[in-house]
């Protein structure tokens, strides 16, 4: 396999796009429940009732015999099929807290309407994750995923999300604060990390405990109509499992240890990109779809100005770039989704296919 491919230089924010290594810093400081069976339980003729009596059903649960099963998430939550016919599919970029351009986004694609209602019935919106930092408000981008993922399932659509570098930064500043992460560039922490990538302090504040179970629960990558969708242009998931249900439940099983140096690993590994940009990028690209399967690699993560090489950083000091779509690229093997929203270019929410 490729193992080296997307693995270069960890990228920061006002680090540039070819910095060698991490940046060194010191360490700073809807409930579903079974109804059960309810038989009779009557008893025979020939043996009267007294009065009042009720017969004891059956199957009554036994107190104590097990746990009670947890209450599923919007992860959870299967999405009803509207007749069994499938609406099309549409995805998100990095949104990285701009939710009025998120907003007008989803509304020009006839997803939501002015009050921020889902209005798309049976279609399929995807978010290829990173929706905090940088931008103004993060939060309220996730409660309004957290949202039109309850409404478009109840619609008979859907409305998914994908576990971003971003979440794994947010949930590790929230979880470990300040504790000493070993980076291989020095010692390092989520907290410094956190705020050197854009991390918002109106965010951390509004970041309540439902917010990181959603986000810990959150999906790695996602086969849709032949379209491999992941967040970061890396290999690095081919260390997480040969299919997509091992690369999802070991990175969700990372997670639940609450491990900070575990957590940071994750992190560390899916900040890589640039797999499929250069000579090799096609080769790359196909070892992730002979894997996981699809014709085409989707991805956020990377701005298209940082793979067309219009730009070195994402302090905004540069020209706007000019981003009218997503890009195409690696052999038409892959399509890079990250319009580059934070540096005054373009949140990107396209359907598939894209247009010939």
């Amino acid at each position: 396999m490729t193992q080296g491919a997307g693995r270069g230089s960890d990228v920061w924010h006002g680090a540039g796009v070819t910095g060698s290594g991490l940046v060194s810093w010191g360490a700073t400081g809807l409930g579903a429940t079974g109804s059960g069976a309810t038989g009779s339980g009557a008893m025979g003729d020939a043996e009267p009732r007294p009065d009042g009596y009720t017969p004891t059903q059956r199957d009554l649960p036994v107190i104590g015999a097990a746990p009670a099963a947890p209450t599923p998430t919007l992860v959870d939550t299967p999405s009803p099929a509207a007749d069994g016919e499938q609406g099309p599919l549409y995805v998100v970029g990095d949104v990285h807290g701009y939710l009025d351009e998120l907003r007008t986004a989803l509304l020009n694609q006839g997803l939501i309407d002015t009050g921020d209602h889902w209005i798309a019935g049976n279609a399929r919106l995807w978010f290829l994750g990173d929706f905090t930092d940088r931008g103004p408000d993060g939060i309220g981008v996730i409660d309004l995923v957290m949202q039109l993922s309850a409404e478009a399932a109840a619609a008979g659509g859907y409305c998914k999300a994908l576990m971003g570098n971003h979440e794994l930064l947010l949930i590790g500043a929230k979880r470990f604060g300040d504790t000493p992460v070993g980076s291989g560039a020095g010692t390092a922490s989520f907290q410094a990390a956190w705020l050197l990538n854009g991390g918002q302090r109106s965010d951390m504040e509004r970041l309540q405990e439902h917010h990181v179970q959603w986000m810990s629960r959150l999906d790695a990558m996602a086969l849709a109509d032949d379209h491999l969708l992941v967040h970061s242009d890396t290999t690095a998931y081919l260390e997480y499992g040969d299919t997509i249900t091992d690369v999802n439940d070991a990175v969700t099983e990372a997670l639940t240890h609450h491990d900070a140096d575990e957590t940071w690993d994750l992190f560390r590994k899916f900040t890589k990109r640039f797999a499929f940009r250069d000579d090799a990028g096609a080769t790359a690209a196909r070892e992730l779809l002979d894997t996981y399967g699809g014709r085409r690699v989707v991805h956020g993560h990377s701005p298209i100005p940082y793979l067309l090489g219009e730009v070195g950083s994402e302090d905004g000091e540069d020209d706007a770039p000019q981003v009218h779509g997503p890009h195409v690229y690696a052999d038409s093997l892959a399509v890079a989704m990250d319009g580059g929203v934070t540096m005054a270019g373009k949140l990107l929410v396209s359907r598939l296919p894209l247009p010939a």
